[in-house]
């Protein structure tokens, strides 16, 4: 009895809790008048995108199509927005004048910061002067002429903003007394005409009166090494030391001209009748290695000292390194620890096991900043992190003693990573379409590194230091040593061993010097600020290229062969540190693993040697799983500015460790024929018989920065 009375109460709450329902629901529809919410069916609206590439007179544009679907009784809207993929120079040209009507804003900023890599100033304003003799409208007041008045008014103006030099290198003013009258008659076509005239009285004052007009620096004579005090440098507490380095290496970062940077620029560099080209880059890399110098000098120049007395130094040196990091000096923390790191200091066994356990900890977390495992990952993350930050995000004492009474840093790069990045564009993706027109895809990615570098200089215009002229004097005092000198003092402090049979570190660095330049130039430009975010398509673009080919070092892209050394490797540094062996990058040596089905050929880059009057410089070549020697022959002889029809009397030939040579076969796949001990080839003619190994070494390279690996100190020289 008590089941079935349960179960008719039940039903009878399931049937009065339906009937409510119904009768809610139908009250809802008969007071609104409308269809009831419980029935209503929601649509969410959808972002479809579709991406087309139209060609039209000479250009040819990515269109995207957005397509905005609501519900099913609303209109379908959609948007249009089209920007230049490639096309013809002049059409790219005449496209600054109509990027901003047809929605590529961007347009503008890029062509004006990459577009010295196709073509030059004066072919530009060549075009544009022709345009303005024939602007659209009938009037100036025309519907079509305005609009066409204001872009010309834009472009202008941020051109002399940004890029003043670009019309002061022309050298005559013929081209801006041509563009002056056509400019609109506006008030700021007025503006914009009298600065083109004032650039024009610069021009023809400095051809009339060169030598008042050129900026001359005369260089400062050699230091005297009988006037230098190593120790000294004891005497400054380290805080001083990286600051007074922090204020030059801003100076120089500010004035930095960011498009000098670009890989077709940067690649010319040692070309004959190109020694004045990106010198704002220059002067970065002498500055570079004129700090490496004064480190390996101060540690080694005194030879009698005791190894207590010398790991002094080293602790020094390792403690300005800690401050440079905390002031976001990335490019004088670099150079410090390339100095530690070389050979002629790096095998100074007794001083490293007289060095404080702490301090050399320390050194080894610094140096772990600038490893190179996943396209430098660590260093770009920091860059991330604290690229426009007040201070460095360390933790402990340092950083709560930096900002007590202590004014917003800078941050200062290693600016050899935005140069690798470039130089890894510029070889992996072409110039021109098949079509022959110009890609200006590769400018947008180009301009993305670049608009990096203009980020971090922006955080870096306001910074104020204190000189302190005790520090500089001995600064400026520090003789300069080749690699020779280095090596020979090193071995007065230790001498040499007999080499070991146990495993030994591979030679992974290479420290090179800049030559000084006749003149430099100080006409510099301070960049407009701007701000860019750091994550973009070419970070992703280089990851995906980097599982194919491990990124180039600056240093390994145009250097001259280094010395061969016979000097042992310590067995470890510390007593509870032993010294790891570490496997070489592609740059240096190993071969590429590529494991992934369907990827496309593998790909590698080699340095290829050719004895030229102009010097023996190592050029950069792209190598495919697909090339045959004869390809690479060609890509070689053009990289060198020579005929590449004469690659048939030519042979290829590998250079390996100990002297040892492998010729590459004539009609051979160089990718798969080369060893994985060395990327060092060299290019010779048929029949010739002059040695590679006998060629008299040079003390001075080409102007670059230096290749560190992942952890530990290693050599300097390759055997």
């Amino acid at each position: 009895m008590k089941e079935s009375g349960q179960d008719g109460v039940c039903g009878f709450l399931v049937k009065f809790s339906k009937k409510l329902k119904a009768c809610s629901l139908s009250g809802l529809v008969e007071a609104k008048g409308e269809t009831s919410p419980m029935k209503t069916t929601w649509y969410c609206p959808l972002d479809l995108s579709t991406v087309l590439e139209e060609e039209e007179d000479g250009v040819i544009y990515n269109v995207v199509v957005k397509q905005q679907h609501g519900a099913p009784t609303s209109a379908t809207s959609s948007s249009r927005s089209q920007c230049v993929k490639a096309g013809t120079e002049e059409k790219l040209v005449q496209h600054l004048l109509h990027s901003f009507a047809m929605g590529d804003s961007s347009f503008i900023t890029i062509f004006l910061s990459t577009y010295r890599s196709f073509t030059s100033t004066k072919r530009v304003l060549d075009i544009l002067i022709d345009r303005l003799q024939h602007p659209p409208g009938e009037s100036t007041r025309s519907q079509t002429r305005q609009p066409f008045n204001r872009a010309v008014c834009m472009v202008f103006s941020m051109w002399l903003s940004e890029y003043p030099e670009d019309f002061r290198s022309l050298g005559e003013p013929g081209l801006l007394l041509r563009l002056a009258p056509l400019l609109p008659s506006d008030p700021s076509g007025t503006e914009i005409r009298g600065r083109l005239l004032r650039l024009a009285e610069e021009l023809s004052e400095q051809a009339l009166l060169p030598d008042s007009s050129s900026d001359r620096t005369t260089a400062s004579p050699p230091a005297d090494p009988t006037k230098f005090d190593p120790t000294n440098i004891l005497g400054f507490p380290a805080g001083l030391i990286a600051e007074q380095l922090t204020k030059i290496e801003t100076e120089l970062f500010v004035r930095l001209v960011p498009y000098h940077c670009l890989g077709s620029l940067w690649s010319q560099r040692d070309k004959k009748g190109h020694e004045g080209v990106c010198w704002s880059v220059r002067a970065t890399v002498r500055q570079f290695n004129r700090l490496a110098n004064a480190v390996m000098a101060s540690c080694l120049w005194p030879t009698q000292l005791r190894s207590q007395q010398r790991a002094c130094l080293l602790e020094k040196w390792i403690s300005v390194a800690e401050e440079c990091r905390a002031r976001k000096n990335f490019s004088s923390l670099y150079a410090i620890v390339s100095a530690l790191q070389s050979n002629p200091v790096h095998r100074l066994r007794r001083t490293w096991l007289e060095t404080d356990r702490e301090a050399v900890r320390r050194y080894e977390e610094l140096s772990n900043i600038f490893s190179e495992k996943d396209n430098y990952s660590q260093s770009r993350e920091l860059l991330k992190e604290e690229g426009t930050s007040k201070f460095a995000n360390l933790d402990g004492k340092m950083t709560k003693r930096r900002q007590i009474g202590s004014s917003a840093q800078g941050t200062v790069p290693y600016l050899g990573i935005f140069l690798t990045d470039l130089t890894m564009l510029d070889t992996a993706v072409k110039d021109r379409l098949e079509n022959g027109y110009i890609n200006f895809d590769k400018r947008r990615r180009e301009f993305e590194v670049l608009a990096q570098i203009r980020l971090l200089q922006s955080s870096c215009k306001n910074c104020v230091f204190l000189t302190d002229e005790a520090f500089l004097q001995w600064y400026q005092s520090v003789p300069s040593l080749n690699e020779e000198e280095s090596y020979r003092l090193s071995n007065e402090i230790e001498v040499p061993c007999e080499p070991s049979s146990g495993r030994t570190l591979n030679p992974t660095v290479i420290i090179t010097r800049c030559p000084n330049l006749n003149s430099s130039r100080t006409s510099l430009l301070a960049d407009s600020d701007g701000l860019f975010d750091f994550p973009s398509p070419v970070c992703h673009f280089l990851s995906k290229f980097t599982k194919h080919m491990k990124s180039p070092s600056v240093s390994c892209l145009d250097v001259d062969s280094s010395p061969p050394t016979n000097d042992p490797i310590p067995s470890a540094l510390t007593p509870s540190t032993p010294i790891k062996s570490h496997r070489r990058s592609v740059s240096c040596g190993n071969n590429p693993t590529n494991n992934n089905k369907g990827s496309g050929p593998d790909m590698r880059i080699v340095r290829i040697r050719m004895d030229l009057q102009d010097g023996n410089m190592y050029r950069s070549i792209l190598v495919t799983s697909n090339d045959k020697t004869p390809t690479v022959i060609s890509s070689a002889l053009e990289k060198h500015s020579q005929d590449p029809k004469q690659a048939s009397r030519y042979e290829l030939i590998q250079l390996l460790p100990e002297g040892k040579e492998l010729v590459i076969p004539a009609t051979g796949n160089v990718f798969y024929a080369m060893t994985s001990s060395s990327v060092d080839f060299l290019l010779r003619r048929q029949g010739g018989n002059t040695p590679f190994r006998s060629q008299p070494i040079s003390t001075e390279t080409s102007a670059t920065f230096p290749r560190i690996k992942a952890k530990g100190r290693r050599q300097l020289f390759p055997k």
